[in-house]
């Protein structure tokens, strides 16, 4: 069979391109940031790596289309899509698709404006911003209410289908949700729809793995559980789960930080001199002062 040119006979060496891109570096980091989130992870590393192979198809002259970079991240809040996000920013600066790999988040507020003639500088001004890295639309279908005749975020969602097909050589759209919202606006807006090439679904964490972020969160705030602070936090976690508005890791941090409230008002409280240790340690009273034991009503601020 005839060759097409004198790169097929060339050597790519793929561990040495998937080194010097610093993808690994970036996935580990990724590992150490997140729990969990097996099936998202390994849909980040297939995209990093189809991005790579784009990259070598490049290199050696091969014709190659630019993929298309814009991604939807679907799942309830606190699972960690903010944060996948910014590995998904550095990765994609790493191979060059993007200038600077930086992340610019916005929601509606950032991006809609209240009257005539607000709406167009706002969203340029966010589209600026996120030039050479990613933008971040959280909750991306309160982008336009059709319920509100004088809404102007039909205006804010043109901009952005114009900024995404013309400015896609220097700027990654990611739009985030719950799933079945996010189902809906892009039925409802199928512009969108048609521009994304990868739809990332983050699943809730299991029991289990909120109790390794809880861990993890404590330690890294240099606080430690005792044996049955712990016992007592999973329970907790076992009754809050069954309550509504739970936000995955968003609710573990907001529980750490009121049990972290209650401890310091404990040793103030009992006064006297302790060990130092005990600026530390978490008591189970400081877990289970929390209402969810009394069966309170489920907030974040009663956490």
């Amino acid at each position: 069979m005839a060759e097409t040119g004198n790169e097929s006979n060339e050597q790519v060496n793929l561990d040495q391109a998937w080194s010097d891109s610093q993808i690994q570096t970036l996935l580990d980091k990724l590992d150490e940031e997140l729990v969990g989130l097996v099936p998202v992870k390994t849909r980040i590393r297939e995209i990093a790596a189809m991005l790579l192979v784009a990259r070598l198809r490049e290199q050696h002259h091969m014709a190659t289309d630019r993929p298309t970079l814009h991604m939807s991240f679907t799942g309830r809040p606190g699972t960690g899509k903010t944060t996948v996000a910014m590995r998904m920013a550095k990765i994609l600066h790493s191979l060059g698709y993007v200038r600077k790999g930086h992340l610019v988040v916005a929601s509606r507020d950032d991006l809609v404006g209240q009257y005539v003639g607000h709406t167009a500088p706002k969203t340029k001004e966010m589209l600026k911003k996120a030039m050479g890295g990613v933008l971040f639309i959280d909750e991306a279908y309160y982008l336009y209410r059709p319920e509100n005749e004088r809404d102007y975020g039909q205006e804010a969602i043109e901009m952005l289908l114009m900024a995404m097909e013309n400015q896609r050589d220097d700027m990654v759209v990611i739009l985030a949700g719950y799933k079945d919202r996010m189902d809906t606006f892009f039925q409802s807006n199928p512009g969108f729809h048609s521009r994304i090439a990868h739809h990332v679904d983050f699943p809730d964490y299991s029991l289990d793995e909120l109790v390794q972020i809880a861990d993890l969160m404590v330690r890294q705030q240099m606080y430690s559980f005792d044996a049955d602070s712990r016992v007592a936090f999973r329970e907790y976690l076992e009754l809050r789960l069954q309550q509504p508005h739970f936000a995955n890791a968003r609710s573990v941090r907001n529980a750490i930080d009121r049990i972290k409230l209650r401890q310091a008002n404990r040793l103030v409280q009992a006064g006297g001199s302790i060990v130092a240790s005990e600026l530390a340690r978490i008591d189970v009273e400081d877990v289970r002062a929390s209402r969810v034991f009394r069966g309170g009503i489920s907030a974040e601020h009663i956490a």
